[in-house]
């Protein structure tokens, strides 16, 4: 630890530390000025975040909030890293994905940034017959590779080993994973399928290739069904408790099946709770695997994934920005390789350019950030540890559930799963419609006349099994009856602001009426007379106070004008006023009533 002299200027020297009953006091004061009489924790609870899981984030975090110790790097509990050395010797594994066979994509990738592969092969992928061509001019013994091909994972794993023979490379330099999933398979499709390959393949892998993994826990298909981070963690320790099982059975011992499993997890925009999932994602796997007698086995090793849920159709440049926080957040969390969907993901097969942006954003972060330079940065934060904390013992619950229901194939056999997938979502759904949780460029500032980016279509992945969600699909359906209507008719669907009083008065609720109609592909219009406007339905956007006096006399005018609905952009009861808009309202019911009356299908 390093000294610092005493130059005779200790910093706040002669002011006495503040309290935490101190700052409450202040809290306190604010929240008076704004008609609430609250006090102590009270005060503080008025100003913290409520989260899924039942979790919440307060406004301020001191020594107070302890955690468990969450250790030392490389060592159990894992939470602030699998390995001693972290990421800091070459950062974390860039690890690009690849659905079909796009010419010079696989060989750009690893010659610009990327350091090992995903390919989907078989169903809704690359065809397991053409892997061969896929991975022509790579050299095997540098790039690691890993399979996501389903039913098929049993012939294609024979495939990719017969070509690590064909192209003479020693089988202890091979790395990578197989990535048997059955029970990932099964959430995705609903067909259930046997384990026998799979433990042979993976009985395979721990005699004769040290550096292969035979087995994939992921989890992104219960992310991607809308569950909640506790729900993800939760799904994914009852898989892999799973496979210990079978693989033991079959005669590989505890350590030797540990060592099978990679553990695929989603990063999201949510910065911090992508943190603390990843660290409590590692401290779990460190507890089931210390029950089994193995501690030293729990090292869990992670594969992240920016999440396909955040990422938008309209406007997909701001994935770009979605998926540089998501990259962060899974650095600084410690994943071991992390995957950065293109911004054009949601649209079909990406460009050159959107690949190479997704390589470059974690080559950022890692080259010129020097994020993997620092092991566990988040670690210490009183916020992170207790968040951590919080959500390792509400996945810890869940994971309880299951188990007790007879573990994760039954969850998803009874629709156990499915409707506690379902229910978190539909919570969510309502944050989503009402712009608690906002959508840029979707339900936050959406821009009408943006050109369409067009893409090739990607191949149809496996279906049949949990669904897959997208937090821009009801505003996406919105949207999509305003083209309609735009390819029929020649023009968007219309609302007329009509701004009363002075642009100070008027300005900051035009701006939002605006903003909120054309998150459902209704054009507003604010210039000239409503009768010239093309309009149906128009919008009053004042001040309270202008409110009281004219709202209703300008209701009247709109109406002598042929209004068929008046809006009021605020809350009150006003003559002449139809229904109101304001913030928290639910703007998908609104939007889809408007689009109704207007007769747009």
């Amino acid at each position: 630890m390093t000294v610092l002299p005493d130059d005779g200027l200790s910093l706040a020297a002669e002011f006495p530390d503040a309290t935490h009953e101190q700052w409450q006091r202040l809290v306190e004061g604010v929240l008076r000025k704004s008609g609430k009489e609250l006090s102590g924790e009270a005060a503080e609870d008025a100003l913290s975040t409520t989260l899924e899981d039942g979790l919440r984030t307060r406004p301020l975090y001191t020594a107070r909030d302890s955690a468990p110790d969450p250790g030392l790097p490389g060592f159990a509990p894992f939470v602030r890293g699998s390995r001693p050395e972290g990421t800091i010797t070459s950062g974390w594994d860039v690890r690009q994905r690849h659905t079909a066979l796009t010419e010079d994509a696989v060989l750009a990738d690893l010659e610009n940034g990327g350091t090992s592969l995903w390919l989907v092969l078989g169903e809704g992928g690359i065809p397991v017959s053409a892997l061969d061509r896929a991975l022509d001019g790579v050299y095997l013994d540098l790039a690691p590779v890993v399979l996501d091909a389903g039913r098929d994972t049993e012939q294609a794993a024979e495939a990719l080993l017969r070509l690590y023979a064909e192209k003479g490379v020693d089988a202890k330099d091979v790395r990578g994973s197989l990535g048997g999933d059955p029970l990932g398979y099964e959430a995705r499709t609903g067909t259930p399928l046997g384990f026998t390959p799979y433990a042979a393949l993976a009985a395979r892998c721990a005699e004769q290739y040290p550096g292969l993994r035979a087995l994939t826990v992921d989890a992104l298909p219960y992310h991607e069904a809308g569950g909640s981070a506790a729900q993800e963690l939760g799904a994914s320790l009852a898989t892999g408790v799973a496979y210990l099982r079978e693989l033991t059975e079959a005669g590989l011992d505890i350590e030797q099946a540990a060592a099978q499993l990679e553990f695929r997890y989603a990063a999201t925009a949510d910065q911090f709770l992508t943190i603390a999932k990843l660290r409590a994602a590692r401290r779990l796997w460190a507890r089931v695997a210390e029950v089994c007698g193995a501690p030293a086995a729990g090292a869990q090793a992670q594969h992240v994934v920016t999440s396909p849920v955040m990422m938008s159709r309209r406007d997909p440049w701001v994935n770009m920005l979605r998926t540089t926080v998501a990259t962060l957040a899974a650095g600084v969390g410690g994943a071991d390789a992390v995957t950065v969907l293109p911004f054009d993901h949601a649209l079909g097969l990406p460009d050159a350019f959107a690949r190479r942006i997704a390589r470059n954003t974690s080559s950022i972060l890692i080259e010129e950030s020097h994020l993997a330079r620092v092991i566990d940065p988040a670690g210490g934060s009183w916020y992170v540890e207790r968040l951590t904390d919080e959500l390792a013992e509400a996945a810890w619950q869940y994971f309880r559930s299951v188990e007790r229901d007879g573990g994760q194939a039954a969850g998803l056999r009874s629709g156990r799963i499915r409707t506690d997938l379902a229910t978190t979502w539909a919570e969510r759904s309502k944050r989503l419609a009402k712009r608690r949780e906002p959508i840029t460029g979707v339900s936050e500032f959406p821009l009408l006349a943006e050109k369409p980016v067009e893409r090739a279509p990607a191949p149809e992945p496996p279906s049949g099994g949990l669904p897959r969600v997208r937090r821009d699909e009801a505003y996406e359906e919105l949207r999509a009856r305003s083209d309609a209507h735009l390819a029929a008719t020649g023009a968007r669907p219309r609302i007329f602001l009509a701004t009363i009083g002075s642009a100070a008065e008027y300005t900051a609720r035009a701006t939002f009426a605006a903003n909120l109609f054309q998150a459902g592909g209704i054009e507003p219009v604010t210039e000239g007379r409503f009768e010239d406007s093309g309009a149906t339905e128009a919008v009053l956007c004042s001040s309270d106070a202008v409110y009281a006096e004219q709202a209703g006399p300008a209701a009247e005018s709109l109406r002598a004008a042929g209004a068929r609905h008046v809006f009021l952009a605020g809350r009150g009861d006003h003559s002449g006023i139809d229904s109101y808009v304001y913030a928290g309202c639910d703007a998908v019911d609104v939007l889809s009533a408007t689009l109704d009356r207007m007769g747009v299908s």
